[in-house]
């Protein structure tokens, strides 16, 4: 089984190339559909792929998690995520995916792995209405592969949200207080519906309006639109928006590559770029900085969030261009 730790550097590279590289893998020949569906999840959110260690299985755990392993050390929850996805398979799990994002490692159990595969975020689409409510929302992009098989990209951190304890986020989310400036907008992109709705209640806690968008892609059009509509009324863009916040991975145009293009294009030069990414080691935040951003906040931390948002909103900013 593969190692990726030593890796990590060679895929930074990738970051403002709107590339990634994305770990295949199955879980299992569905008794219902008699199908076998691929299955895909970054590369920088894996930390280790094993065959299934021992599992200790423990009570009182959240639905899915079956128990805990241990990795050198550290205590793992394993997540069986065939079952988290309401799949019946025939054969049990043979190789544990040891993921690690957002300073939580979790364990996926899957039948099986096939290759990583590198890709263009623009070659990665918003998946089709049918097919996101039948995953109940799990299926955050969809691609298709030179054989004609369609790989199905996890929202891990969907199944993070629902397996993991947020009871400090959800407290940390009640203390946010207020902004004194009115009138203030946040720009938001990201492809997770869980992360959309944090920063929802993450802005609305703080009194400051919002408009979202999916993924980059979209993100950049609306931009357009605002810019054009400032330009009409003879105003700088920074009056209708005074802040972007975006995540990095994303179908169509990920969070670096939007990031290099706002702070190219002189109409946003006054609007500050935060990055917002379960994707939190050092090496991404670093590069987050590299391509201009203004801030690097890991997600599930709305304090955090809240309190780089107040601090760059209440700076003063020039409305003459």
């Amino acid at each position: 089984m593969a190692n990726f730790i030593q890796s990590v550097d060679e895929r930074t590279n990738l970051a403002g190339t709107n590339k990634l590289e994305v770990l295949l893998f199955s879980l299992g020949t569905d008794v219902n559909t008699k199908r076998e569906e691929v299955f895909g999840i970054n590369v920088f959110k894996v930390r280790e792929v094993m065959h299934v260690p021992p599992i200790t299985r423990a009570p009182d755990m959240p639905p899915s998690v079956i128990g805990m392993t241990s990795l050198r050390g550290i205590m793992v929850p394993v997540v069986d995520l065939a079952n988290f996805c309401g799949i019946s398979v025939s054969t049990p799990p043979e190789i544990l995916i040891v993921t690690e994002y957002n300073k939580h490692m979790q364990g996926f159990l899957v039948h099986s792995v096939e290759n990583i595969l590198r890709l263009q975020w623009s070659d990665i689409k918003v998946p089709p209405e049918m097919l996101a409510k039948r995953m109940g929302g799990l299926v955050t992009a969809v691609t298709e592969l030179k054989d004609e098989r369609i790989v199905m990209i996890m929202d891990v951190e969907r199944v993070l949200a629902e397996t993991a304890d947020f009871g400090e986020e959800i407290s940390a989310l009640e203390s946010i207080e207020s902004l004194d400036n009115e009138n203030m907008t946040v720009l938001f992109a990201d492809d997770s519906s869980v992360a959309r709705h944090q920063i929802e209640q993450t802005l609305e806690r703080m009194h400051v309006a919002h408009v979202s968008a999916i993924n980059g892609a979209r993100a950049w059009e609306k931009l357009q639109e605002i810019a054009g509509r400032a330009e009409t009324n003879g105003l700088p863009t920074n009056h209708y928006i005074q802040a972007i916040l975006t995540d990095v991975e994303m179908p169509e145009m990920d969070g670096y590559v939007l990031t290099k293009k706002i702070k190219s294009d002189p109409r946003f030069s006054n609007i500050p770029v935060i990055m917002h990414s379960s994707l939190s080691a050092d090496a991404n935040q670093s590069l987050g900085k590299g391509v201009g951003a203004d801030a690097y906040v890991p997600k599930f931390q709305p304090k955090e969030l809240s309190e780089v948002l107040t601090g760059l909103l209440n700076e003063p900013k020039d409305v003459s261009r």
